[in-house]
């Protein structure tokens, strides 16, 4: 078994893997963030406390959805979620500097798995 902690294996993630979030998390962060600023402005901020807990509802989301569709361990995958749920939960808008350049990371990553699969049973049929 590998271990996690060894730098060789941190290195070997790839800056897609270590920074991205799954495009659909990106997207349901933006959806979110907006639906949240809105009702903030409009009640002069009574919403905070919803806006806390979605952001915590969201960080999990974002947890389990970087586990189980983005591959990433515990740690990363928890790091990810308090991220996002406390990004979401300060009561300002999130630039599209925040969100766009994970999801797109994300792309990359989720573009160069299926690419690798397919590789993978290419090979495989080749040498069968």
């Amino acid at each position: 078994m590998r271990n996690v902690h060894d730098p060789s294996v941190q290195a070997s993630r790839g800056l897609s893997q270590l920074f991205g979030l799954d495009p659909r998390i990106a997207f349901l962060m933006f959806i979110v963030d907006m639906m949240l600023f809105g009702g903030e402005v409009l009640t002069f901020g009574l919403l905070i406390p919803v806006a806390m807990v979605a952001g915590a509802v969201l960080g999990f989301i974002t947890y389990r959805a970087q586990r189980r569709w983005f591959g990433d361990d515990h740690d990363a995958a928890l790091i990810k979620g308090a991220i996002v749920g406390l990004l979401t939960a300060i009561p300002t808008p999130l630039p599209a500097v925040v969100y766009v350049p994970s999801g797109i990371l994300g792309l990359i990553h989720m573009a160069r798995s299926r690419l690798d699969g397919r590789n993978m049973i290419d090979n495989k049929s080749r040498i069968e």
